[in-house]
């Protein structure tokens, strides 16, 4: 599951990090797995992590001996509202006379 589309207009990394939590919402994740989700050095995603965390877009809670991330429940889409968007190859198809 992706992050809502208003939340996707942000860097590429701070997108990555909002779809790997979506993606994990119930449970969280720590730093560690959103990095193996992430492909960005340590210094990029600690810099996205600081941006989402100042527009309140994630939050982090100390339990169970390490700190679990989660996204804000208005990043989350509702399943029930949830519409796939057409890739490339369908506005292409789209715009063909057929």
């Amino acid at each position: 599951m992706k992050a809502k589309r208003e939340y996707r207009d942000r860097e590429e990394v701070e997108v990555a990090v909002l779809d790997a939590l979506v993606d994990r919402n119930e449970e969280g994740m720590t730093v560690f797995e959103i990095r193996s989700h992430v492909e960005s050095d340590i210094d990029e995603l600690e810099t996205a992590l600081a941006n989402l965390k100042e527009d309140d877009l994630i939050t982090a809670n100390d339990g169970d001996h390490r700190t679990l991330i989660k996204p804000d429940e208005r990043v989350i889409p509702d399943p029930d509202e949830e519409v796939e968007e057409p890739s490339f190859v369908d506005k292409i198809i789209e715009r063909l006379p057929l």
